[in-house]
Formats: C-alpha cells, structure tokens, sequence
C-alpha cells in the first residue's frame, strides 16, 4: 500500500505538467485571439482553461486518494477523484455549449473577419507544446500505474490536435474562407463536450460499482484451470479510484485442510498481481459437491 502511495504521489507530477502548460496556452491564446480576431484560437483557448478545471481534479483526487483509510472509509478515499472528475466534467460541458453557442452565432450573422497570422502560429505552437506534455504523461501513467494520469494524456494529445485543427481554420481564413475559423470554434466546442461526456461517463461507472465483463470472463476463465480450483460460483468486480477491487467464490475439494486452501487463494491473488496489476482481492472459499455441478456451471 506504501508503494502504490507514492505511485500516487509521483503522478502528481504530470498533473502539475498539465495545469502549469495549461495556464500559460490558455492566458496567451485567448490574448491574441483578442487582438488577432480568431475565433478558433479564442475557442481553442477556453478549452485549455477547462483542461485547467480537469487537470486540477485530477491532482486533488490524488492527494485526497493518498490519504490512509480511517473509522469511515475503510476502503481509503480513491474514489476522490472519480468525484473530482464528476465535477470538472459538468463545468467542461458548460463551457462547451457556450462555445458553440458563440461560434454558431456568428456563422449565423455572417460576422466574419480575417484572423491574423500570429494567431496561427500560437496555435501551432501549442500543438507542438502539448504534444510534449502529452509524451511525458504517458510514460509517467504507464510507470505508476494511474488510470486518471493516463486519461489525463490521452486529453493532452486531443488538445494538441485540437490546436492543429485550429491552425489550417486560420490558415484557410487567410485565403478568402473566413467562415472556416467560426467552424473549427464549433469543431473544438463539440469536442469540449464529448471530452466531459467521456469523463462523466466515466466516473458515473466507477462510481456505481462497473466493470469489464469482458475483462472478468477471461480471469474466471484462467482461474478455472488453477490446480485444485473445481468451478467458480462467482466473480465480481468494481474500481476503487485506480484501484481494481475483486470478490470471488471458489469451488475445491471439500477433503482439502486450511492450509491447502490457503495455498490456493495465495496462488490466484499472485497471477491477478502480475497479470492484471490487483492487489486486493477476496476470494471466499466453499467446498466442491457433485450433485450440485449443474447448478453452478455457467
């Protein structure tokens, strides 16, 4: 637990990348899309300033998940940041809407206006700085083994495409299609709300106890041909924060003493470990009757 701690505190670090180089995109885009006219890169601007929002919940959630377990929540608190990205979602799809609000608006009233070139070089810079962020992040997830760093740099790499989209808007702009850069602010709003309906959708799953099934029908599977392992009557699983929590009930030969039994659930908690990264799981043992093989075969 110690270890997956400091794993914990470690992915920190991407989390405080994110919202450093998100500030400064942010701060710098939505200036020069004020005095350069573009609406794409004033778009591109406030979807950085939710990244902020996000990347925020993602650090809290794991300063909070590092907190040890107490009277109340005996199970820790890894499920703080599902809460925390519960609610940065609902601020994310907030500002979507209102930059697509303002982007159609001007489509709508032909208000159109020639962006200037510096807007397009900003963006393509961003591009280029969050593909850096993006790389970082992604060799921080894999080395600590968090789901919400990982999911933090899958949206790095989204913003900096995003950017690149921005960029060919203005850079059409320049040649007479002015109402490209009010249709890419429209591209990049839609994409700031799939991105906070992917995390709201989410969250609400591991918050409400989901899971693979698919996932838990390869481990029932590789469990049943354990030495000693007669059938399994049940397997169940939920995610707790970046953790993955298991139950499973076990049949083996009621003629096995405690320790052989033991031996058994110390042999499947070790292949979950190496297999699938689980360092908890319950397994319940009972004992293997043959007139009752039909009813707990699947």
């Amino acid at each position: 637990m110690n270890n997956h701690n400091e794993n914990l505190k470690t992915g920190e670090k991407g989390a405080w990348l994110s919202i450093v180089a998100y500030i400064f995109l942010a701060v710098m885009k939505l200036y020069i899309a004020s005095i350069g006219s573009s609406d794409g890169l004033r778009a591109d601007g406030l979807n950085n300033f939710t990244d902020i929002i996000a990347s925020i919940a993602v650090l809290v959630g794991l300063k909070i998940a590092r907190k040890p377990a107490d009277s109340v929540h005996r199970y820790g608190h890894y499920r703080a940041e599902s809460i925390a990205s519960l609610f940065a979602a609902f601020i994310m799809m907030l500002i979507g809407l209102q930059v697509i609000f303002t982007a159609s608006q001007t489509l709508y009233l032909s208000n159109y206006s020639q962006p200037d070139m510096l807007t397009a070089w900003v963006a393509l810079f961003a591009a280029f700085v969050m593909l850096g962020v993006y790389s970082y992040n992604l060799k921080l997830s894999k080395k600590v083994g968090s789901s919400a760093l990982f999911a933090a740099a899958m949206d790095n790499r989204s913003d900096a495409f995003v950017s690149v989209g921005v960029f060919i808007g203005i850079i059409g702009a320049q040649f007479g299609l002015f109402w490209l850069d009010p249709v890419v602010a429209v591209l990049v709003g839609l994409i700031i709300c799939k991105t906070a309906w992917d995390i709201f959708k989410d969250s609400t799953v591991t918050l409400t106890d989901g899971f693979d099934y698919k996932k838990l029908d390869e481990m029932k599977n590789a469990i049943r041909t354990f030495k000693n392992v007669r059938d399994i009557v049940d397997i169940k699983g939920r995610i707790h924060g970046n953790q993955e929590l298991l139950d499973i009930t076990i049949l083996v030969d009621p003629t096995l003493n405690v320790v052989d039994s033991h031996a058994i659930t110390e042999h499947i908690e070790d292949y979950l470990y190496k297999e699938y990264g689980i360092n908890h799981a319950l397994i319940h043992i009972e004992p293997y009757e043959e007139d009752k093989e039909s009813t707990t075969r699947d």
